[in-house]
């Protein structure tokens, strides 16, 4: 199947919608189901830690499939790989609803992941494509306010279905949300990467291309950074239904209230971001809110060592650091992206290997560690903020050098 030739331009508010929305299927993926994770054990007499295993694997399709798409994207343009990523995941999403077992399951997720990661990865190369780095960060936040419904609007939708219906209407819900994606990008997402600047060669140029980028340490600088935090949101996203749900008994309704809460914060840090962005360079705001998010991240392990009887404890820190990271992704990427040079897809990939690649850590940490506590994700999220702190002064000072 080839892509449509001749889409309709959309204006740069529909053109935002449209990254915007390829971008949310991690979050939606992920979020929209975790209000499902104790019907699933029910359903297929799985432990949890098995049930975290379904969300373990999609995290590391989305780590692999990326390092193949953003090298297609540079090399065959951004339509068509994309058009074909989304296909796979609609399949894979159908196919999830007849799963007979939790190791299908969790197979299903892997191949769910590897096809729709291509939205992700190739929305942010178009950007690049279209943008300097000033210009991008401002994008990249305005695609955080569309991106950031999802996390608020899947696990109250997640919840809701399953108050009326089970959770294979999730995935159904999932089949339709990439069936309509998959229209936008068909009639009205334009080509973004002419013909003429297409990367040629096989193999090699790409393995030199990410060894570039991998020696670079300004780009690993800002993409580690950001990675390390990526990770600790996914440490979030394992941790919280155990935490909100088991540990201090929310409903899976209340918990998607709360879990949209904290998503709320990061749409609003978004956009106080675009503002910040016409007095400060993106890598300015990036040197404070690195080290404001680290000590919010100590805070949270504190409390949690603590045990406090009322989730509010807990709430007020975790808050700070998923809402820091409207600030972060969207500066850290573009700083990035900004030393891609003609390889935006390639540079792209790695970014998104290293967050989900990350994230899968992550996520697995607060499974390891598990002691019946909220401690185990607490001291993940702060140890990877502290490692992204880390990452960001030794690899790229202040980063105050490029402010394009």
């Amino acid at each position: 199947m080839t892509a449509n030739p001749t889409p309709t331009k959309p204006g740069r508010l529909g053109l935002i919608v449209i990254l915007g929305s390829l971008t949310a299927f991690a979050p939606l993926s992920i979020d929209m189901y975790l209000p499902a994770f104790p019907a699933l054990e029910a359903h297929f007499g799985a432990s949890a830690g098995a049930v975290q295993g379904t969300l373990a694997a999609f995290f590391i399709g989305l780590a692999i499939g990326q390092s193949v798409h953003g090298p297609l994207s540079d090399r065959l343009g951004r339509r068509l790989p994309m058009v074909g990523g989304i296909l796979v995941y609609v399949a894979a999403s159908i196919a999830a609803i007849f799963a007979p077992d939790i190791e299908t399951l969790s197979a299903l997720r892997f191949i769910q992941a590897l096809g729709g990661c291509a939205g992700i990865v190739i929305a942010r190369a178009m950007v690049r494509d279209l943008f300097d780095e000033r210009d991008s960060a401002r994008v990249f936040s305005l695609l955080m306010l569309v991106m950031g419904l999802a996390p608020i609007l899947a696990p109250m939708l997640g919840g809701q279905l399953l108050a009326i219906a089970d959770w294979r209407w999730i995935f159904g819900s999932l089949a339709a949300f990439g069936a309509a994606c998959l229209a936008a990008v068909f009639f009205a997402l334009p080509e973004t990467l002419p013909a003429e600047q297409r990367q040629r060669g096989g193999l090699a140029r790409i393995l030199h291309a990410y060894g570039r980028l991998l020696a670079d340490p300004v780009f690993m600088g800002f993409s580690l950074s950001s990675g390390f935090l990526m990770a600790g949101m996914f440490a979030y996203i394992t941790g919280s239904p155990f935490v909100f749900i088991t540990l201090y008994g929310v409903s899976p309704q209340a918990y998607g209230l709360l879990f949209g809460l904290n998503a709320l914060g990061l749409i609003a840090t978004s956009q106080i971001n675009m503002r910040l962005l016409r007095h400060y360079s993106g890598r300015q705001i990036l040197a404070v809110v690195m080290v404001a998010q680290a000590l919010a991240a100590v805070a949270l392990a504190g409390v949690t060592l603590v045990q406090p009887a009322q989730l509010v404890f807990v709430l007020v820190p975790l808050f700070a650091c998923i809402a820091s990271l409207g600030f972060v992704s969207a500066n850290a990427a573009a700083a990035a992206m900004s030393r891609a040079g003609a390889n935006a897809g390639i540079a792209s990939a790695l970014i998104g290997v290293l967050q989900f690649g990350l994230g899968a850590l992550g996520g697995a940490f607060v499974g390891l560690f598990d002691n019946g506590t909220a401690a185990p994700m607490g001291f993940t999220i702060a140890g990877l903020s502290l490692a992204g702190l880390l990452a960001h002064r030794l690899l790229t000072g202040r980063g105050t050098d490029q402010t394009s």
